[in-house]
């Protein structure tokens, strides 16, 4: 059974992952990272500690859903304590994946920034459309619940980047993420990434492929947060056997 430690323990995917790790046949909760007092129940045997460096000493993979900053601390410790970690943390930006680079030369990681496996499908489909319909003008809209941080959100980026390297272009010359005013027509090459936030949903990627006189949409809804953690789960069993390196939810399912 996999010993696994959780870093964001007390957030809203982490303490879904304590909980799913409480039932499951295959992981077992060693430790939980936690800055304050810990508000939710958990079984005697875990430990609890505020000291990053235990926790990744007393797990075989540790799981984080945190702040980019949290992963950012995370990862500096890990270099000197080296252990696979599974990092499910959205709003990363590139010195954060700079670090999760260099990092991964000396441990196994898993990086996604959806670790639904839908979406890892949804990636390798949109791949293929964006290749195939070359002509067609690209929209993604992504829909998340109102306490939700960054914006677009980083799946919607990722699958705005899939399509733009698809089509051999430099996504950050292509995205548009806000359309206002008497702006012009829409460039062929343009790639729209909008978002969208209200209540509590979970998470919608819609990217829609728009021709002339027809057009396609791939769509992924997930319901529940418990979506990502049961995604992380899987991650952490798969990453455990790897070598060094970096990999993505892609890499674990063999797409």
């Amino acid at each position: 059974m996999l010993g696994i430690g959780v870093f964001g323990a007390g957030g809203r995917v982490g303490k879904l992952v304590v909980d799913l790790a409480k039932k499951s046949q295959e992981v077992k909760l060693e430790c939980v990272y936690v800055r304050k007092d810990l508000d939710f129940s958990i079984d005697p045997g875990v430990l609890i500690t505020g000291d990053l460096k235990v926790l990744l000493e007393s797990s075989a993979v540790v799981i984080d859903f945190t702040t980019a900053e949290g992963t950012r601390a995370l990862l500096e410790v890990a270099l000197n304590n080296p252990k696979p970690i599974v990092i499910g943390t959205t709003g990363l930006e590139s010195h954060h994946e700079n670090l999760i680079k260099e990092a991964s030369k000396k441990m196994p990681i898993l990086y996604a920034s959806n670790l639904s496996l839908g979406v890892a499908v949804l990636n390798k489909a949109v791949k293929l459309v964006a290749s195939a319909l070359k002509d067609f003008d690209i929209e993604i809209v992504e829909t998340h619940h109102h306490h939700k941080k960054d914006s677009p959100s980083g799946t919607a980026l990722r699958l705005a980047q899939t399509c733009a390297k698809a089509r051999n272009l430099e996504l950050d010359k292509v995205r548009t993420s806000g359309r206002n005013g008497n702006i012009g027509e829409r460039h062929k090459d343009e790639i729209g990434v909008m978002a969208l936030r209200g209540g509590d949903v979970a998470g919608i990627h819609n990217v829609g492929f728009y021709g002339e006189g027809e057009y396609l949409e791939l769509i992924h809804t997930a319901t529940s947060r418990a979506t990502f953690a049961q995604g992380a789960i899987k991650a952490a069993l798969w990453l455990q056997k790897q070598p060094n390196g970096l990999y993505s939810i892609e890499d674990s399912l063999g797409l």
